[in-house]
């Protein structure tokens, strides 16, 4: 992994921008990875015509996990939700600027957006549906 990308994902991590939670919030879902124990919840504030307007995420977890995650949620705000439920893990890995992740490393990089998308569709997704 590039060192810049390296650094990126660690300022995330130990500075993260969009940590905490919203109350009240539209939409919200928490799941976790049970590989490692990763564990994410994101709020999420959308206007009448399904924008996104604010965006928070809580949990613990690795470097990657929570990086992600508000890497994640920096780049919704102001975006629709329907535009959102068509964000692929390639999104995901292009935000964090990795091409290529081992198995279990992978499943950390998209947990949030296996939340996000649980929250937008009100239910758990399957990994595959990712």
């Amino acid at each position: 992994m590039d060192d810049l990308y390296r650094e990126n994902i660690l300022d995330h991590y130990k500075n993260p921008i969009y940590k905490g939670t919203l109350e009240p919030a539209d939409l919200s879902f928490e799941d976790e990875n049970p590989l490692c124990g990763d564990h994410l919840r994101i709020d999420l504030r959308v206007d009448e015509k399904g924008n996104v307007t604010d965006a928070r995420f809580s949990g613990h977890g690795c470097a990657i996990s929570q990086a992600s995650a508000d890497l994640l949620l920096e780049s919704i705000i102001g975006k629709n939700i329907e535009d959102l439920k068509k964000l692929t893990k390639e999104d995901i890995l292009d935000l964090l600027g990795i091409e290529e992740l081992g198995p279990v490393r992978l499943k950390c990089a998209l947990l949030s957006l296996k939340v996000l998308k649980g929250s937008l569709y009100g239910i758990g997704q399957k990994d595959e549906d990712l």
